[in-house]
């Protein structure tokens, strides 16, 4: 057991750059396995071990039982120990997801935090060959994709999973031949959830009556989808550059025109890569999510949105396709008066400059404006859009609501507030990259103008 543990941490690399590796201890057979063969390696790689377990609020007196056993185990070896009780139940409900999903996100929200205050590691999880093969038969039957088929992995960003290639009957073997002490969760013998079904009665069942090697030839479709995915990943990686216009950090926006060119397999897996890497993980979200978003944008009717769970949504804006973790991120900025010279603006991250200029122009561009000096009446500033803006547009006779101008713009609506506006006592100046107010233009008359500049703070680090 011990050396198969070594083999799978130097040919996956599962402790490469890791000093801190939290184990997630349940006290059953196969965590405890993986707890004391870690700790036997642990002098030869050169890692901190932490023990974490919870309390998932719903096995009673047996989980405050096993919660002090896995504290005793811990003491006597000399490992931190970490425990928190959570309600998977209530959460589930409360976040309209299953139990069990519900546990899953809750344990690992809780190893992240514990590895965050120590610095960062890796967690390591004792699912095994078996655990692998029920993992494969229970997306099957909830109708999976390829992705689903490869299950899980052996190393998988922050979580490694050191036994996965290994049999729960020679994992036994080494608990009994060692004398290791175990409790067993008494809900691993109930089948009131599907897992403990596919367990008890399904896979038995199969390797009775169809195949003896059932977990073996499981866990063999794993690997193989695992490798034949990897090749069709680097390929769906170079396409989903080209689709992505944008990343922020809770949003990544897609060029509709080019999603929509995408054949429904290689769009349903851009959608996949997006909340993965908005996310870190698809725990939650099945095939019907996927489709939701994707039908979504097909329909291309914009300011529609559909939600996908855990949060995330997908909405249309414009020429535009976004998935987006919470709410959008839009922060009313301040009022502030621009002086003579450099103005440096933190908070809108930009920089603009008011000069004297000698270029007679009435041109304006996204960066730059000249305008009449004189025709400015008192200070002028830089605020966000207020309801009932209205300009006078260069060319055009009239006002026109500022509002207007970003829908025919096409501007999405979360982003208005971060567009600045130029204006003075009378009214705006210039909405840079929008409109221009024939107001203050240049003309045969003028005698001062007045240059402005903006740019952001970052083009002026390059």
């Amino acid at each position: 057991m011990i050396n198969r543990v070594k083999n799978n941490i130097e040919k996956y690399k599962l402790l490469e750059d890791t000093e801190t590796v939290l184990a997630a201890i349940s006290g059953g057979p196969d965590s405890m396995a993986m707890l004391y063969s870690l700790y036997e390696l642990r002098q030869e790689y050169g890692i901190r071990i932490l023990v974490a377990h919870v309390n998932h609020g719903v096995r009673g007196e047996f989980a405050k039982r096993d919660q002090d056993f896995v504290q005793a185990i811990s003491n006597g070896l000399g490992l931190d120990y970490y425990t928190t009780d959570v309600d998977m139940v209530a959460y589930g409900k409360e976040h309209k997801m299953t139990s069990e999903e519900a546990g899953r996100l809750l344990r690992y929200d809780f190893f992240r935090k514990i590895l965050k205050e120590n610095g960062g590691g890796r967690i390591a999880i004792a699912h095994n060959k078996n655990d692998q093969a029920e993992t494969v038969l229970h997306r099957i039957i909830r109708g999976t994709g390829l992705d689903g088929l490869r299950a899980m992995t052996m190393i998988n960003g922050d979580v490694i999973r050191p036994l996965l290639n290994i049999g729960r009957d020679d994992i036994e073997s080494f608990i009994e031949e060692k004398g290791i002490k175990t409790v067993e969760d008494h809900t691993n013998l109930q089948t009131v959830y599907t897992r403990n079904k596919i367990r008890l009665e399904l896979i038995p069942y199969l390797r009775d009556n169809f195949n003896p090697n059932i977990v073996d030839s499981l866990y063999r479709l794993s690997e193989i989808a695992q490798s034949d995915l990897g090749v069709l990943d680097q390929e769906m990686e170079k396409k989903y550059n080209l689709i992505v216009k944008k990343r922020t950090n809770n949003s990544i926006i897609f060029k509709g025109e080019a999603f929509m060119e995408q054949d429904e397999g290689t769009a349903r897996r851009i959608i996949r890569k997006a909340l993965l890497n908005l996310l870190g993980n698809l725990e939650g979200f099945g095939e019907i999510h996927i489709q939701n978003a994707i039908d979504l944008f097909r329909s291309g009717v914009t300011g529609k949105s559909v939600d996908l769970g855990r949060d995330a949504s997908a909405i249309v804006s414009y020429d535009d396709l976004i998935i987006r973790i919470g709410k959008a991120q839009s922060q009313k900025m301040d009022k502030t008066i621009l002086e003579i010279g450099e103005n440096r603006l933190p908070g809108w991250k930009l920089i603009v400059s008011l000069q004297e200029a000698d270029l007679i122009s009435d041109k304006g561009e996204f960066s730059n404006l000249h305008i009449d000096r004189d025709k400015v009446q008192g200070n002028i500033f830089i605020r966000p859009r207020e309801d009932g803006d209205r300009i006078k547009p260069l060319g055009m006779e009239g006002t026109k609501k500022v509002k207007d101008i970003f829908i025919d713009n096409k501007i999405p609506r979360e982003e208005r507030n971060n567009i600045p506006i130029i204006g003075d006592k009378k009214g705006i100046i210039w909405i840079p990259g929008n409109a221009i107010s024939r107001d203050y233009r240049v003309d045969s008359n003028t005698r001062s103008i007045l240059k402005i500049t903006i740019k952001t703070i970052e083009e002026e680090k390059n």
